[in-house]
């Protein structure tokens, strides 16, 4: 996009489900690739020449909008139920400009791959010799980018059970959400940032957006359950044989493997710092590569009061790794491209304990 024509702060397109989530019956990884890199910010294939990138807003009075009378659709309400409800990889909308996000604006697509190389006790695509296509992205929950500023950095994870991107057949992904403290943390370099699905919760931390995080905590324990926590089962049953049980671990971490490089900058944005571990000075194609390891566990201690969380996590186990490989910050990538956040279930190995079904609250 040589030129951008977008307001960083108005909503659009539709946050409701529609009848193009619910006509979901999978995607091939390709037309997301393809997607993702119709149109990125910046010059070059990939949007990897130096430059400005866009700044979206996540604001306090789009959260609140329709909770007050006369103020409009109840918008992040709608927003939250159709991230749980919907399991679309590509939602273009009316007008093929997707919709904005009303948290998490700001991210970077990253491909690459998934595998298990450990033994482990679990199913699906996390059983050792479980590998897949990756698509993930990469973001920070507000409107905080920069290096020295405090961010809660993420990564939100889709598996393909193919290692064919070339596939024809349109497959069901499995979707994981992992993040920072939601209230954020100063994590200079993304090399140390511990990516969890159960994070910490330090919102005070946030600020005068502390009131996003509040409305944001309202609304999924309303339509869900723990508006805090993502469970991990869709990757357990991904690939399962139809009479296999589930087993899902109740925790994973994603961490980049120890003694990777790390990209030096003042107020780097971390879209950039991504672009820099792919990416030579000067070269149009990704020629280096980000490893995560994935860990798990089911040992876990949780203390604190709404809004102030800590889950202590013991007895990690190292299972495999997500390696990357291409990157693309783009308009679609922050407006098309969906990751499905995985509802609750008072079971996570059992669908008949699911909080939501057909797009309701059917359980407490």
């Amino acid at each position: 996009m040589s030129e951008w024509d977008f307001d960083l702060s108005a909503l659009h397109g539709p946050q409701e489900t529609t009848a193009e989530d619910r006509a979901y019956q999978g995607s091939r990884y390709s037309e997301v690739r393809d997607a993702a890199y119709a149109n990125p910010y910046r010059a070059g294939r990939s949007g990897e020449t130096p430059g400005p990138l866009p700044m979206f807003k996540s604001t306090i009075r789009n959260a609140w909008k329709g909770v007050f009378p006369f103020t409009g659709p109840d918008l992040l309400n709608h927003a939250s139920a159709r991230s749980v409800d919907s399991h679309a990889d590509l939602r273009w909308g009316p007008d093929g400009k997707g919709f904005r996000r009303m948290l998490s604006p700001n991210g970077i697509l990253v491909f690459g791959k998934w595998e298990i190389t450990e033994p482990s006790e679990y199913s699906g695509f996390f059983k050792r010799g479980a590998a897949g296509l990756f698509i993930g992205r990469y973001s920070s929950d507000g409107n905080e980018t920069m290096r020295g500023q405090r961010r809660s950095l993420s990564l939100a994870g889709k598996i393909y059970p193919t290692l064919d991107p070339g596939h024809a057949t349109p497959l069901r992904t499995a979707s994981f959400m992992s993040q920072e403290d939601l209230g954020g943390m100063k994590t200079d370099y993304i090399n140390d940032a511990e990516l969890r699905n159960a994070p910490n919760i330090t919102a005070y931390r946030r600020g005068i957006y502390f009131l996003v995080m509040v409305r944001a905590g309202m609304v999924f324990t309303k339509l869900d359950k723990a508006p805090e926590s993502r469970m991990l089962y869709e990757i357990a049953e991904l690939g399962k044989p139809a009479d296999e049980p589930t087993r899902a671990p109740w925790h994973m971490m994603l961490k980049m493997t120890p003694g990777q490089p790390r990209i030096p900058g003042d107020r780097l944005d971390f879209r950039d710092e991504i672009y820099a571990h792919l990416f030579k000075p000067g070269e149009s194609e990704p020629t280096g590569s980000i490893e995560f390891d994935i860990s798990v566990s089911d040992t876990a201690r949780t203390s604190g009061i709404p809004g102030f969380r800590r889950v202590a996590v013991s007895n990690w186990k190292r299972i495999g790794r997500v390696t990357l490989t291409e990157a693309v910050a783009s308009f679609n990538g922050d407006h098309v491209v969906q990751f499905h956040h995985p509802g609750w279930r008072d079971n996570p190995n059992d669908p008949s304990t699911a909080i939501r079904e057909n797009e309701r609250r059917v359980r407490k």
